[in-house]
Protein backbone atom coordinates (compact mmCIF):
# COMPACT_ATOMS: atom_id res chain seq x y z
CA UNK A 1 0.00 0.00 0.00
CA UNK A 2 1.20 3.67 -0.88
CA UNK A 3 1.31 6.14 1.81
CA UNK A 4 0.35 9.38 -0.43
CA UNK A 5 -1.98 10.19 2.28
CA UNK A 6 0.55 11.55 4.47
CA UNK A 7 2.10 13.44 1.96
CA UNK A 8 -1.08 15.51 1.82
CA UNK A 9 -0.87 15.69 5.41
CA UNK A 10 2.06 17.73 5.28
CA UNK A 11 1.19 20.19 3.07
CA UNK A 12 -1.65 20.72 5.35
CA UNK A 13 0.73 21.07 7.80
CA UNK A 14 3.15 23.45 6.33
CA UNK A 15 0.02 25.48 5.16
CA UNK A 16 -1.23 25.43 9.06
CA UNK A 17 2.32 26.93 9.84
CA UNK A 18 2.15 29.47 7.52
CA UNK A 19 -1.22 30.52 8.35
CA UNK A 20 -0.52 30.86 12.25
CA UNK A 21 3.22 32.98 11.34
CA UNK A 22 1.31 35.32 9.34
CA UNK A 23 -1.51 35.96 12.19
CA UNK A 24 1.44 36.17 14.62
CA UNK A 25 3.62 38.50 13.37
CA UNK A 26 1.33 41.74 14.50
CA UNK A 27 1.46 40.16 18.06
CA UNK A 28 5.09 39.97 18.18
CA UNK A 29 5.85 43.28 16.46
CA UNK A 30 2.96 45.76 17.68
CA UNK A 31 4.49 46.42 21.61
CA UNK A 32 7.85 47.30 21.01
CA UNK A 33 8.14 48.32 17.19
CA UNK A 34 4.55 49.67 15.60
CA UNK A 35 2.74 50.97 18.82
CA UNK A 36 5.96 53.32 19.08
CA UNK A 37 5.61 54.55 15.80
CA UNK A 38 1.52 55.03 15.55
CA UNK A 39 0.96 55.78 19.36
CA UNK A 40 -1.48 52.59 20.20
CA UNK A 41 -3.10 51.38 23.78
CA UNK A 42 -4.50 47.89 24.70
CA UNK A 43 -7.38 49.33 23.49
CA UNK A 44 -6.60 50.07 20.03
CA UNK A 45 -4.76 46.71 19.77
CA UNK A 46 -7.84 45.02 20.68
CA UNK A 47 -10.23 47.05 18.48
CA UNK A 48 -7.51 45.68 15.43
CA UNK A 49 -7.36 41.62 16.50
CA UNK A 50 -10.69 42.01 17.94
CA UNK A 51 -12.18 43.13 14.29
CA UNK A 52 -9.81 40.76 12.84
CA UNK A 53 -11.47 37.68 14.51
CA UNK A 54 -15.22 39.41 13.45
CA UNK A 55 -13.48 39.25 9.70
CA UNK A 56 -12.20 35.81 10.15
CA UNK A 57 -15.92 34.66 11.66
CA UNK A 58 -17.56 35.91 8.65
CA UNK A 59 -14.92 34.44 6.26
CA UNK A 60 -15.38 31.16 7.39
CA UNK A 61 -19.00 30.88 6.95
CA UNK A 62 -18.50 31.55 3.46
CA UNK A 63 -14.90 30.08 2.96
CA UNK A 64 -16.65 27.00 3.78
CA UNK A 65 -18.94 26.79 1.32
CA UNK A 66 -16.81 28.56 -1.22
CA UNK A 67 -14.27 25.37 -1.24
CA UNK A 68 -17.42 23.04 -1.16
CA UNK A 69 -17.87 24.73 -4.63
CA UNK A 70 -14.44 25.19 -5.51
CA UNK A 71 -13.52 21.97 -4.26
CA UNK A 72 -10.10 21.01 -2.14
CA UNK A 73 -7.81 22.15 -4.77
CA UNK A 74 -8.82 25.27 -5.91
CA UNK A 75 -10.16 26.54 -2.69
CA UNK A 76 -7.05 26.48 -1.20
CA UNK A 77 -5.13 27.76 -3.52
CA UNK A 78 -7.62 31.04 -3.54
CA UNK A 79 -7.36 30.83 0.36
CA UNK A 80 -3.52 31.28 0.50
CA UNK A 81 -3.09 33.59 -2.25
CA UNK A 82 -5.70 36.18 -0.65
CA UNK A 83 -4.14 35.57 3.14
CA UNK A 84 -0.74 35.95 1.86
CA UNK A 85 -1.45 39.02 0.11
CA UNK A 86 -2.74 40.66 3.22
CA UNK A 87 -0.11 39.30 5.28
CA UNK A 88 2.45 41.76 2.99
CA UNK A 89 -0.43 44.45 2.80
CA UNK A 90 0.24 45.22 6.60
CA UNK A 91 4.08 45.88 6.01
CA UNK A 92 2.79 49.26 3.59
CA UNK A 93 0.30 50.52 6.65
CA UNK A 94 3.03 53.25 7.43
CA UNK A 95 3.44 54.30 4.18
CA UNK A 96 -0.46 54.48 3.48
CA UNK A 97 -0.66 56.30 7.14
CA UNK A 98 2.66 58.98 5.74
CA UNK A 99 0.79 59.97 2.25
CA UNK A 100 -2.81 60.35 3.80
CA UNK A 101 -1.35 62.32 6.90
CA UNK A 102 0.49 64.75 4.95
CA UNK A 103 0.31 64.65 1.39
CA UNK A 104 3.83 62.94 1.05
CA UNK A 105 4.02 60.06 -0.49
CA UNK A 106 6.95 57.83 -0.83
CA UNK A 107 8.23 54.40 -1.55
CA UNK A 108 10.57 54.04 1.47
CA UNK A 109 9.87 52.95 4.75
CA UNK A 110 12.41 54.98 6.84
CA UNK A 111 11.15 57.49 5.18
CA UNK A 112 7.70 57.27 6.06
CA UNK A 113 8.49 56.74 9.74
CA UNK A 114 9.95 60.35 9.62
CA UNK A 115 7.33 62.20 8.25
CA UNK A 116 4.70 60.43 10.52
CA UNK A 117 7.39 61.37 13.33
CA UNK A 118 6.82 64.94 12.47
CA UNK A 119 2.98 64.74 12.60
CA UNK A 120 1.63 66.67 15.89
CA UNK A 121 -1.80 65.19 16.15
CA UNK A 122 -1.30 61.87 17.38
CA UNK A 123 -5.22 61.19 17.38
CA UNK A 124 -5.11 61.31 13.36
CA UNK A 125 -2.26 59.11 13.54
CA UNK A 126 -3.69 56.52 15.31
CA UNK A 127 -7.03 56.88 13.43
CA UNK A 128 -5.24 56.11 10.24
CA UNK A 129 -2.83 53.76 11.10
CA UNK A 130 -5.51 51.70 12.92
CA UNK A 131 -7.98 51.51 10.12
CA UNK A 132 -5.25 50.77 7.63
CA UNK A 133 -4.23 47.89 10.03
CA UNK A 134 -7.84 47.00 10.23
CA UNK A 135 -8.23 46.54 6.82
CA UNK A 136 -4.98 44.45 6.02
CA UNK A 137 -6.43 42.55 8.78
CA UNK A 138 -9.58 42.04 6.57
CA UNK A 139 -7.84 40.81 3.68
CA UNK A 140 -5.58 38.28 5.53
CA UNK A 141 -8.81 36.99 7.64
CA UNK A 142 -10.71 36.41 4.17
CA UNK A 143 -8.03 34.39 3.13
CA UNK A 144 -6.55 32.62 6.26
CA UNK A 145 -11.00 31.81 6.93
CA UNK A 146 -10.67 28.78 3.78
CA UNK A 147 -7.46 26.97 5.58
CA UNK A 148 -9.38 25.01 8.11
CA UNK A 149 -12.69 24.29 5.93
CA UNK A 150 -9.95 23.13 2.93
CA UNK A 151 -7.99 21.02 5.59
CA UNK A 152 -10.76 19.49 6.96
CA UNK A 153 -11.94 18.02 3.28
CA UNK A 154 -8.85 17.20 2.31
CA UNK A 155 -8.49 14.71 5.64
CA UNK A 156 -11.96 13.47 4.91
CA UNK A 157 -10.99 12.54 1.16
CA UNK A 158 -7.84 11.20 2.28
CA UNK A 159 -8.27 9.36 5.90
CA UNK A 160 -10.85 6.78 7.11
CA UNK A 161 -12.51 7.72 9.69
CA UNK A 162 -10.32 5.98 12.61
CA UNK A 163 -7.19 8.06 11.30
CA UNK A 164 -8.78 11.39 10.80
CA UNK A 165 -8.02 12.50 14.36
CA UNK A 166 -4.54 11.81 14.04
CA UNK A 167 -4.19 13.08 10.82
CA UNK A 168 -5.74 16.52 11.76
CA UNK A 169 -3.54 16.49 14.87
CA UNK A 170 -0.42 16.30 12.64
CA UNK A 171 -1.50 18.71 10.26
CA UNK A 172 -3.14 21.02 13.10
CA UNK A 173 0.69 21.16 14.60
CA UNK A 174 1.31 23.50 12.18
CA UNK A 175 -0.34 25.80 13.96
CA UNK A 176 2.16 25.35 17.21
CA UNK A 177 4.94 25.12 15.09
CA UNK A 178 3.94 28.43 13.62
CA UNK A 179 3.86 30.07 16.79
CA UNK A 180 6.98 27.75 17.83
CA UNK A 181 9.22 29.72 14.41
CA UNK A 182 7.41 33.10 14.47
CA UNK A 183 8.77 34.59 17.90
CA UNK A 184 12.01 33.16 16.97
CA UNK A 185 12.46 34.94 13.88
CA UNK A 186 9.97 38.00 13.59
CA UNK A 187 11.18 40.08 16.73
CA UNK A 188 14.84 39.74 15.27
CA UNK A 189 13.42 40.25 11.27
CA UNK A 190 11.82 43.07 12.83
CA UNK A 191 14.80 44.54 14.62
CA UNK A 192 17.52 43.81 11.97
CA UNK A 193 15.40 45.43 8.84
CA UNK A 194 12.57 47.04 10.72
CA UNK A 195 8.59 45.47 11.20
CA UNK A 196 7.77 45.86 7.97
CA UNK A 197 10.48 43.22 6.37
CA UNK A 198 8.48 40.94 9.30
CA UNK A 199 5.15 41.01 6.99
CA UNK A 200 6.82 40.80 3.87
CA UNK A 201 9.59 38.00 4.05
CA UNK A 202 6.95 36.01 6.33
CA UNK A 203 3.80 36.83 3.88
CA UNK A 204 6.00 35.71 1.21
CA UNK A 205 6.35 32.02 1.95
CA UNK A 206 2.68 31.52 1.64
CA UNK A 207 3.47 32.12 -2.78
CA UNK A 208 6.26 29.08 -2.47
CA UNK A 209 3.69 26.95 -0.94
CA UNK A 210 1.26 27.35 -3.90
CA UNK A 211 3.38 26.46 -6.31
CA UNK A 212 4.15 22.63 -4.74
CA UNK A 213 0.14 22.25 -3.90
CA UNK A 214 -1.01 22.62 -7.58
CA UNK A 215 1.22 19.63 -8.31
CA UNK A 216 1.06 17.15 -5.57
CA UNK A 217 -3.08 17.41 -4.74
CA UNK A 218 -5.10 15.66 -7.11
CA UNK A 219 -8.47 13.02 -5.72
CA UNK A 220 -7.43 10.17 -4.27
CA UNK A 221 -9.05 8.17 -7.01
CA UNK A 222 -7.59 10.26 -9.67
CA UNK A 223 -4.39 10.45 -8.17
CA UNK A 224 -1.79 8.10 -9.92
CA UNK A 225 0.09 8.46 -6.85
CA UNK A 226 -2.27 6.53 -4.88
CA UNK A 227 -2.33 2.63 -5.77
CA UNK A 228 -5.27 0.44 -5.11
CA UNK A 229 -3.91 -1.07 -1.91
CA UNK A 230 -4.14 2.97 -0.41
CA UNK A 231 -7.74 3.79 -2.32
CA UNK A 232 -9.55 0.57 -0.62
CA UNK A 233 -7.72 1.31 3.18
CA UNK A 234 -9.28 5.34 2.13
CA UNK A 235 -12.56 3.72 1.39
CA UNK A 236 -13.27 1.67 4.02
CA UNK A 237 -15.89 3.55 5.78
CA UNK A 238 -17.66 4.14 2.41
CA UNK A 239 -17.52 0.64 1.75
CA UNK A 240 -18.96 -0.53 4.65
CA UNK A 241 -21.84 2.21 4.84
CA UNK A 242 -22.07 0.89 1.21
CA UNK A 243 -21.24 3.94 -1.18
CA UNK A 244 -20.87 3.97 -4.34
CA UNK A 245 -17.69 6.02 -4.27
CA UNK A 246 -16.87 4.74 -7.70
CA UNK A 247 -19.42 6.72 -9.57
CA UNK A 248 -18.78 9.95 -7.32
CA UNK A 249 -21.94 10.18 -6.38
CA UNK A 250 -21.49 13.01 -4.22
CA UNK A 251 -18.89 15.07 -5.84
CA UNK A 252 -22.07 17.13 -6.83
CA UNK A 253 -23.78 18.02 -3.71
CA UNK A 254 -23.93 20.85 -2.15
CA UNK A 255 -25.32 21.42 1.62
CA UNK A 256 -27.67 24.65 2.77
CA UNK A 257 -26.89 26.69 5.57
CA UNK A 258 -30.92 25.89 6.09
CA UNK A 259 -30.39 22.53 6.00
CA UNK A 260 -27.10 22.75 7.94
CA UNK A 261 -28.64 24.10 10.91
CA UNK A 262 -31.23 22.01 10.80
CA UNK A 263 -29.16 19.46 12.82
CA UNK A 264 -28.29 19.65 16.45
CA UNK A 265 -24.67 18.33 15.25
CA UNK A 266 -24.01 21.93 13.81
CA UNK A 267 -24.91 23.50 16.99
CA UNK A 268 -22.75 21.18 19.20
CA UNK A 269 -20.06 22.16 16.62
CA UNK A 270 -20.44 25.54 16.74
CA UNK A 271 -20.98 26.37 20.50
CA UNK A 272 -17.87 23.56 21.02
CA UNK A 273 -15.67 26.20 19.19
CA UNK A 274 -17.35 29.08 20.26
CA UNK A 275 -16.49 28.76 23.88
CA UNK A 276 -12.98 27.64 23.04
CA UNK A 277 -11.36 29.00 20.05
CA UNK A 278 -10.85 32.20 21.49
CA UNK A 279 -8.55 31.04 24.37
CA UNK A 280 -5.96 29.69 21.73
CA UNK A 281 -6.53 33.22 19.97
CA UNK A 282 -5.63 35.07 23.13
CA UNK A 283 -2.45 33.08 23.79
CA UNK A 284 -1.44 34.09 20.24
CA UNK A 285 -2.44 37.39 20.28
CA UNK A 286 -1.30 38.35 23.84
CA UNK A 287 1.06 36.31 25.15
CA UNK A 288 4.17 38.57 24.38
CA UNK A 289 2.06 41.44 26.12
CA UNK A 290 1.70 39.70 28.90
CA UNK A 291 5.42 38.67 29.07
CA UNK A 292 6.07 42.47 28.76
CA UNK A 293 3.41 44.15 30.70
CA UNK A 294 3.78 41.91 34.04
CA UNK A 295 6.91 40.63 33.47
CA UNK A 296 9.07 43.78 31.23
CA UNK A 297 10.38 41.24 28.52
CA UNK A 298 10.69 42.74 25.41
CA UNK A 299 10.03 40.58 21.85
CA UNK A 300 13.50 39.20 21.84
CA UNK A 301 13.63 38.65 25.63
CA UNK A 302 10.20 37.01 25.65
CA UNK A 303 11.32 35.00 22.33
CA UNK A 304 12.60 31.70 24.38
CA UNK A 305 9.37 32.24 26.40
CA UNK A 306 6.70 31.76 23.81
CA UNK A 307 9.06 29.32 21.78
CA UNK A 308 8.78 27.15 25.68
CA UNK A 309 4.82 27.75 25.71
CA UNK A 310 4.62 26.54 21.94
CA UNK A 311 7.12 23.35 22.55
CA UNK A 312 4.92 22.19 25.32
CA UNK A 313 1.63 22.17 23.51
CA UNK A 314 3.66 19.67 20.88
CA UNK A 315 2.68 16.70 23.00
CA UNK A 316 -0.97 17.21 21.40
CA UNK A 317 0.27 15.39 18.66
CA UNK A 318 0.67 12.40 20.53
CA UNK A 319 -2.22 13.56 22.85
CA UNK A 320 -4.66 14.54 20.19
CA UNK A 321 -4.69 11.39 18.32
CA UNK A 322 -3.49 8.71 20.96
CA UNK A 323 -6.47 8.83 23.40
CA UNK A 324 -9.43 8.79 21.03
CA UNK A 325 -7.87 5.98 19.25
CA UNK A 326 -7.41 3.99 22.30
CA UNK A 327 -11.03 4.57 23.38
CA UNK A 328 -12.36 3.45 19.69
CA UNK A 329 -9.84 0.56 19.26
CA UNK A 330 -9.37 -0.93 22.90
CA UNK A 331 -12.49 0.26 24.70
CA UNK A 332 -15.05 -0.29 21.25
CA UNK A 333 -16.19 3.16 21.51
CA UNK A 334 -17.44 4.30 18.53
CA UNK A 335 -15.95 7.44 16.69
CA UNK A 336 -17.86 9.85 18.82
CA UNK A 337 -18.12 8.69 21.98
CA UNK A 338 -14.45 7.98 22.01
CA UNK A 339 -13.42 11.77 20.95
CA UNK A 340 -15.92 13.18 23.26
CA UNK A 341 -14.39 10.96 26.40
CA UNK A 342 -10.64 12.16 25.15
CA UNK A 343 -12.08 15.70 25.02
CA UNK A 344 -13.29 15.66 28.43
CA UNK A 345 -9.96 14.58 29.40
CA UNK A 346 -8.99 17.63 27.49
CA UNK A 347 -11.28 19.91 28.92
CA UNK A 348 -10.19 19.58 32.48
CA UNK A 349 -6.19 20.64 31.72
CA UNK A 350 -6.29 24.42 31.04
CA UNK A 351 -7.91 24.28 34.74
CA UNK A 352 -3.87 24.47 35.29
CA UNK A 353 -3.77 28.39 34.05
CA UNK A 354 -5.72 29.29 37.22
CA UNK A 355 -2.42 29.46 38.94
CA UNK A 356 -0.46 31.24 36.52
CA UNK A 357 -0.73 34.78 38.28
CA UNK A 358 -1.22 33.09 41.67
CA UNK A 359 2.10 31.47 41.70
CA UNK A 360 3.93 33.65 38.87
CA UNK A 361 5.45 35.79 41.75
CA UNK A 362 7.56 32.76 41.60
CA UNK A 363 9.61 33.07 38.23
CA UNK A 364 7.79 33.86 35.10
CA UNK A 365 8.96 30.18 34.07
CA UNK A 366 5.60 29.01 36.07
CA UNK A 367 3.19 30.76 34.12
CA UNK A 368 4.92 29.94 30.99
CA UNK A 369 4.61 26.04 31.76
CA UNK A 370 0.93 26.27 33.23
CA UNK A 371 0.09 28.33 30.15
CA UNK A 372 1.99 25.55 27.73
CA UNK A 373 -0.38 22.66 29.14
CA UNK A 374 -3.45 24.82 28.80
CA UNK A 375 -2.13 25.54 24.84
CA UNK A 376 -1.56 21.57 24.49
CA UNK A 377 -5.27 20.57 25.96
CA UNK A 378 -6.25 23.22 23.38
CA UNK A 379 -4.81 21.54 20.55
CA UNK A 380 -5.61 18.27 21.26
CA UNK A 381 -9.12 19.45 22.10
CA UNK A 382 -9.40 21.44 18.36
CA UNK A 383 -8.33 18.01 16.45
CA UNK A 384 -10.96 16.39 18.01
CA UNK A 385 -13.47 18.84 17.98
CA UNK A 386 -12.92 19.36 14.20
CA UNK A 387 -13.01 15.53 13.47
CA UNK A 388 -16.53 15.35 15.04
CA UNK A 389 -17.51 17.04 11.93
CA UNK A 390 -16.13 14.53 9.38
CA UNK A 391 -17.36 11.48 11.72
CA UNK A 392 -21.27 12.60 11.68
CA UNK A 393 -21.47 14.69 8.47
CA UNK A 394 -21.05 13.36 5.04
CA UNK A 395 -18.19 14.64 2.58
CA UNK A 396 -19.94 17.20 0.63
CA UNK A 397 -21.07 18.82 3.40
CA UNK A 398 -17.87 18.60 5.41
CA UNK A 399 -16.34 22.58 4.65
CA UNK A 400 -19.40 24.13 5.31
CA UNK A 401 -20.15 22.64 8.46
CA UNK A 402 -16.49 23.50 9.30
CA UNK A 403 -16.86 26.91 8.41
CA UNK A 404 -20.29 27.51 10.29
CA UNK A 405 -17.69 26.31 13.45
CA UNK A 406 -15.35 28.66 12.02
CA UNK A 407 -17.64 31.87 11.99
CA UNK A 408 -18.58 30.71 15.79
CA UNK A 409 -15.15 30.41 17.42
CA UNK A 410 -14.43 33.64 15.43
CA UNK A 411 -17.07 35.72 17.36
CA UNK A 412 -16.21 34.03 20.65
CA UNK A 413 -11.98 34.82 19.91
CA UNK A 414 -13.54 38.81 19.12
CA UNK A 415 -15.18 39.07 22.24
CA UNK A 416 -12.39 37.98 24.36
CA UNK A 417 -9.53 39.78 22.66
CA UNK A 418 -11.35 42.84 22.17
CA UNK A 419 -12.70 42.72 25.99
CA UNK A 420 -9.03 42.47 26.73
CA UNK A 421 -7.91 45.04 25.53
CA UNK A 422 -10.73 47.47 27.07
CA UNK A 423 -10.11 45.76 30.31
CA UNK A 424 -6.62 46.14 30.47
CA UNK A 425 -6.32 49.25 29.77
CA UNK A 426 -9.15 49.69 32.46
CA UNK A 427 -7.67 48.30 35.09
CA UNK A 428 -3.89 50.21 34.53
CA UNK A 429 -5.91 53.50 34.26
CA UNK A 430 -7.97 52.45 37.76
CA UNK A 431 -5.52 50.43 39.71
CA UNK A 432 -8.27 47.41 39.27
CA UNK A 433 -8.69 45.05 42.72
CA UNK A 434 -9.54 41.74 42.15
CA UNK A 435 -9.14 38.81 44.39
CA UNK A 436 -5.52 40.10 45.84
CA UNK A 437 -4.04 41.10 42.33
CA UNK A 438 -3.88 44.73 41.33
CA UNK A 439 -3.60 46.54 38.00
CA UNK A 440 -2.86 44.93 34.77
CA UNK A 441 -2.14 41.61 36.31
CA UNK A 442 -5.86 41.37 38.01
CA UNK A 443 -6.88 41.89 34.51
CA UNK A 444 -4.48 39.25 33.09
CA UNK A 445 -5.88 36.85 36.33
CA UNK A 446 -10.05 37.90 35.34
CA UNK A 447 -9.11 36.70 31.23
CA UNK A 448 -6.86 33.30 32.32
CA UNK A 449 -9.73 32.58 35.02
CA UNK A 450 -12.64 32.53 31.45
CA UNK A 451 -10.39 30.79 29.78
CA UNK A 452 -9.77 28.33 32.33
CA UNK A 453 -13.39 26.98 32.61
CA UNK A 454 -14.02 27.81 28.68
CA UNK A 455 -13.81 24.04 28.07
CA UNK A 456 -15.93 22.19 30.16
CA UNK A 457 -18.74 24.20 29.74
CA UNK A 458 -18.42 23.79 25.86
CA UNK A 459 -17.88 20.05 26.45
CA UNK A 460 -21.01 20.01 28.87
CA UNK A 461 -23.67 21.98 26.51
CA UNK A 462 -22.01 19.59 23.54
CA UNK A 463 -22.96 16.39 24.79
CA UNK A 464 -26.27 17.56 25.98
CA UNK A 465 -27.20 18.43 22.49
CA UNK A 466 -25.64 15.33 20.65
CA UNK A 467 -25.61 12.47 23.82
CA UNK A 468 -24.42 9.75 21.37
CA UNK A 469 -23.59 9.31 17.79
CA UNK A 470 -25.38 9.91 15.02
CA UNK A 471 -24.67 9.40 11.31
CA UNK A 472 -25.97 12.35 9.01
CA UNK A 473 -26.27 10.05 5.64
CA UNK A 474 -28.24 12.81 3.81
CA UNK A 475 -28.90 16.46 3.94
Amino acid sequence: MTNYRWVITTMLFFATTINYMDRQVLSLTWKDFIAPEFHWTNNDYGTITGLFSIFYAISMLFAGKLVDWLDTKKGFLWSIGIWSFGAVLHAFCGIATAGFLTGQWTGSFSEAKNIIATVGDVGAIVSFSVTLFIFARLVLAIGEAGNFPASIKAIAEYFPKKERAFATTVFNSGAQIGALLAPLTVPFIAKAFGWEMSFIIIGGVGFIWMGFWVFLYHKPEKNPKVNASELAYIIQDDAAEHKVVENNEESGKKVSYKKAFRHKQTWAFAFGKFMTDGVWWFLLFWLPAYLSSVYNLDSTQSAVHIFVVYAISMFAIVAGGFLPAYFMEKKKMDPYGGRMRAMLIFAFCPLVILLAQPLGHISVWVPVILIGIAATAHQSWSANIFSTVSDMFPKYAVATITGIGGMAGGLGSFLINKGSGVLFDYSIASNMRFLGFEGINAGYFIIFCICAVAYLIGWIVMKALVPKYELITEM
